[in-house]
């Protein structure tokens, strides 16, 4: 498969999960960047906004298996990853693989569960495995987190350390829909006696795997990669900010630029693309000074105050 393969592969994707989710271009190219780029995504929403069908129509559409888990106070790692289960007849222990051994995993209201069950994801999300009892267990691939968290509730939540927040390569939401799409809501709402929304499966999982190999071979020019490094260098010089975009960070948004420029049909890297991956790739992983929280300073703004403060590259097309 080649870039325009793939471009052509990813817009049939996201058309087809338009048909049942009402949401923005953005919102969908957003989480296919995740999906692309072998990353994972966070869903910040308030309920309600459809992101449990978003996820499941992404899985569906990909030719993926689902899983999905509700993260509770009372859930435990071991219900996440799986467990060594006693066998009587001869004695022995056997694992028993938990939910998360699935290609796309929807970790619903992740921030409602305790640090420890959160801290269970951490090796899966960032290595593709799960170690019980000290034996280590591959995860399926592809392997795709999407989870979700809600905003504007506080209590019986437990928010996401900065060590986990870096795992997501972007964070995003679908936000409420325009006065239209409410309209299309309710127009489907009154026909679903009739015909449900659903997705056809577009791909399969040896597509995905093609598809995920694209981005590989998206052209990246030095200049790209100096502009890339000074924007995040300038979150860390920022006196606003406590902590700055980490070097996992970095490479992040790296591969997320280059599934941008995948996702757009293009075989070379452009600072569009950077610009436009920037804020959903980095702004989650800043940690503000007290006094900039206090103000309400936005941690988007950083970013977009960094892509101001650089100079922007001239990136000339490849010769044909």
């Amino acid at each position: 498969m080649d870039v325009p393969d793939a471009a052509d592969a990813c817009s049939r994707v996201m058309d087809e999960i338009g048909s049942a989710v009402v949401a923005d271009r953005e919102f969908l190219e957003r989480v296919t960047l995740g999906i692309i780029a072998r990353g994972h995504v966070l869903l910040e929403d308030v309920p309600g906004t459809g992101k449990t069908l978003s996820a499941r129509s992404f899985a569906t559409a990909l030719g993926l298996e689902f899983s999905r888990i509700q993260f509770t106070p009372d859930l435990l790692p071991s219900d996440v990853t799986g467990t060594n289960v006693f066998d009587e007849r001869d004695g022995s222990f056997s694992f028993s693989p938990g939910p998360i051994f699935a290609n796309v995993v929807l970790a619903d209201e992740i921030n409602r569960a305790p640090p420890k069950t959160q801290a269970a994801l951490l090796e899966a999300m960032e290595e593709g495995q799960v170690t019980a009892d000290g034996e280590t267990h591959a995860l399926p691939d592809p392997f795709y987190v999407i989870a979700t968290q809600n905003p504007v509730e506080s209590e019986g939540a437990f928010p996401l350390p900065e060590a986990q927040l870096d795992r997501f390569m972007i964070k995003t939401s679908l936000g409420y829909p325009d006065e239209a799409g409410e309209v299309e809501i309710l127009r489907r709402r009154a026909g679903r006696t009739d015909r449900s929304p659903t997705v056809e499966r577009v791909l399969d999982p040896a597509d995905v795997a093609d598809l995920r190999a694209v981005p590989e071979t998206v052209r990246v020019d030095d200049d790209l990669l100096a502009y890339m490094a000074s924007i995040v260098h300038r979150t860390r010089e920022d006196r606003r900010v406590e902590v700055g975009v980490s070097p996992r960070g970095t490479q992040r948004l790296f591969e997320a630029a280059r599934a941008n420029a995948t996702v757009a049909g293009r075989e070379f890297l452009t600072p569009d693309d950077v610009k436009r991956v920037a804020e959903p790739t980095l702004a989650h992983r800043l940690v503000l000074t007290p006094d900039a929280t206090v103000n309400d300073v936005e941690k988007a703004d950083v970013i977009a105050d960094a892509l101001d403060r650089v100079a922007v590259p001239t990136v000339e097309p490849p010769e044909a």
